[in-house]
């Protein structure tokens, strides 16, 4: 047993006093012998003893001990490649793959500037069962400290990570959570270390004095300075307008106009700030990738993400076998029977050879095709919808017809009739007198004289899907368009007593043009076979108008579009420790690559829309109209949209 030796030398007993930095592992306290026997005098007196153990124990009135506290990092696992991954590997192995920094809420009291972050590295220490990889820290936290307000991250990987959480672990106060769901680049990309807050939400008068500066430093690093081009690892909200639609360097017939301003108004999107095209200066080239910031993106870019590339290959594959299941591609379908082989007998087409191809068919067109393999041979069918199951041609009928306006494709066109008669509000010089050739005397007619259309509109009961001033302006530029035509359209609609929807009447205009006067004939419900199809083809007008004014205004330009100028806005203006900032991300997530990959293949000049709306390469411009005259923000939810209509 070792016995501590006793020197008789007054100079060598000099008091013992803890050390400002005390050892972060084990039992012991680290002590400094004092220099001078004078500065002993206003020190407590210290009781030392020596155990057998070598224990070094030190009793005094003003210890005070730090905390340990635990740092379990998240992280999903992504793809890298072999170089990186070793050298990744062997940072693992010695514990550098993360630097994580605990920053304080609050500023030093004495000093009144921020309090040194204490810094740690953490190791990887296995997997958790949803095979999230898992590292893990630890940090000695004195009491002076005060409470953890944010981490600061650095990589040092040559890889991205993805950071799903961190919890700190401390005997005091419970665990401090932090959400990160981000993405985290090598610092040999970015040198910028990350900046996570804590799960505690305050509004910008409420942050405490220690995180004031990085909650303005991190809004800073996300708003950008709005030039040069953006990167696949950038995390930068910024404005543009819809300038990359069109391809007008690679053909004069691709030049769209830009979208966003006084002629065209139309929301933002994201700033990609790749260069302009040399035909149109005013257009973006799109020959570059299309940015999104890195956290917008879908969860892995060469894994999960289904490029613009590969969908427009597969509908490239799919609308020509569709085509050569009709007999003329000019008449569109010949026949019902056309029709009933796509849901009964399907088409052949070359699908893809690999599963992962095969699955994207699935992923891109869910619900509406099946591949069926039989004998080696390939069928695409359509899923044949119910009410087509019950009644082959239900969509004939009148009744189906004013069901769709309320529960079909487009609910949000249909509207109260408030005023009589009816009447356009376009330049009467240019498309004609503005009248209505839907009469007082026609309605009253088609309801069986059960009221007047004075009483009608009093009680409630005539409705309006209006389409005449939205698409008159763009009529005469539409047919000169091959292989499509277009009329702007007014369809009345009355609730009968039994809670039915029935169409009364439905008017198609064209302005006058060609050296002809202005055109427009009312149809309504007829057994004459002859106007029994009019009417018929009337609805089938309508149904165009209908389903595309959802497609183009409805979905993509009240649900995507212009939701993207409020996706940018909270980034650059919310800092992600503010509450609505937190209630607006998950409602948020995947738009803007959603939107990014729309403009890439389905709203471009020569895309999916171009090619199967009426409206042809006008789609897009004549969306920015409908923006224009009836998008109102404060319109945009319930029960404000149900009672301005």
């Amino acid at each position: 047993m070792l016995k501590p030796q006793v020197h008789q030398s007054h100079q060598s007993l000099k008091p013992l006093v803890p050390l400002s930095k005390p050892f972060l592992r084990g039992n012991f306290h680290a002590f400094r012998a004092l220099q001078s026997s004078s500065s002993i005098k206003n020190i407590p007196k210290i009781r030392i003893g020596i155990s057998p153990s070598v224990n070094i124990k030190a009793i005094t009135t003003f210890t005070q001990k730090s905390t340990q506290v635990k740092a379990f990092v998240t992280i999903k696992p992504s793809v890298g490649g072999l170089v990186s991954g070793f050298v990744d590997d062997v940072k693992d192995m010695f514990g550098k793959s993360l630097l994580l920094e605990l920053v304080s809420a609050e500023l030093d009291p004495k000093t009144g500037a921020e309090k040194p972050t204490i810094k740690g590295f953490a190791h990887r220490a296995g997997e958790d069962k949803d095979g999230h990889i898992i590292y893990e820290s630890k940090f000695e936290v004195p009491p002076s400290f005060g409470e953890v307000g944010a981490i600061l991250v650095e990589n040092e990987h040559h890889k991205e990570m993805y950071l799903n959480d961190i919890v700190l672990d401390g005997p005091r106060n419970g665990p401090v959570n932090i959400t990160c769901g981000s993405w985290v680049q090598s610092k040999h990309v970015n040198k910028q270390k990350r900046i996570f807050f804590t799960n505690k939400s305050y509004l910008p008068s409420q942050t405490p004095n220690g995180l004031t500066r990085l909650r303005a430093e991190e809004l800073l690093n996300l708003r950008g300075d709005g030039q040069g081009e953006r990167k696949t690892h950038d995390r930068i909200y910024d404005y543009d307008v819809y300038n990359d639609l069109g391809v007008p360097d690679f053909c004069s017939e691709l030049a769209r106009p830009v979208l966003g301003g006084k002629e065209h108004p139309y929301p933002r999107r994201c700033r990609t700030g790749r260069p302009p095209c040399e035909t149109d200066p005013a257009s973006e080239s799109r020959t570059l990738i299309n940015y999104v910031p890195r956290d917008e993106a879908f969860s892995e870019i060469k894994q999960l993400q289904f490029s613009a590339k590969t969908l427009y290959s597969v509908l490239h594959g799919l609308v020509p076998s569709l085509e050569t299941a009709i007999i003329d591609t000019d008449l569109g379908f010949p026949y019902f029977t056309t029709i009933d082989k796509l849901f009964n007998e399907g088409v052949n087409v070359p699908m893809p050879e690999t599963f992962k191809e095969k699955a994207l068919w699935r992923t891109i067109l869910p619900r509406l095709v099946k591949g069926i393999e039989d004998t080696g041979k390939e069928v695409l069918r359509f899923e044949t919808p119910e009410t087509m199951d019950r009644d082959k041609f239900f969509w004939f009928r009148d009744e189906e017809f004013g069901r769709q306006t309320l529960a079909g494709l487009n609910p949000y066109s249909i509207r109260l009739v408030t005023e009589w008669p009816l009447r356009s509000t376009l330049d009467p010089e240019i498309y004609g007198p503005p009248e209505s050739a839907i009469t007082k005397e026609l309605i009253e007619k088609e309801i069986g004289g059960i009221m007047t259309v004075e009483e009608a509109i009093k009680q409630k009961k005539l409705f309006i899907l209006d389409y005449h001033d939205l698409l008159l302006p763009y009529v005469e530029k539409v047919r000169e368009l091959k292989g499509t035509t277009l009329y702007g359209s007014r369809t009345l609609f009355f609730s009968y007593p039994s809670g039915t929807l029935r169409p009364l009447a439905i008017e198609l205009t064209r302005p006058p043009m060609d050296g002809k006067p202005q055109w427009k004939q009312v149809f309504t419900p007829s057994w004459h076979s002859t106007e029994c199809w009019l009417w018929r083809l009337a609805k089938a007008h309508v149904l165009a108008h209908d389903s595309g004014y959802h497609q183009l205004v409805s979905h993509w330009l009240r649900t995507h579009c212009c939701t993207e100028p409020y996706i940018i806005a909270t980034n650059r203006q919310l800092s992600a420790m503010h509450p609505i900032n937190r209630l607006l991300q998950p409602h948020f997530r995947y738009t803007m690559e959603i939107n990014a990959l729309a403009r890439e293949a389905l709203v471009n000049a020569g895309g999916i829309i171009e090619s199967t709306f009426s409206p042809g390469k006008y789609s897009m411009e004549l969306s920015s109209v409908a923006y224009d005259k009836h998008w109102r923000f404060d319109h945009e939810a319930l029960p404000k949209d149900l009672i301005s209509r």
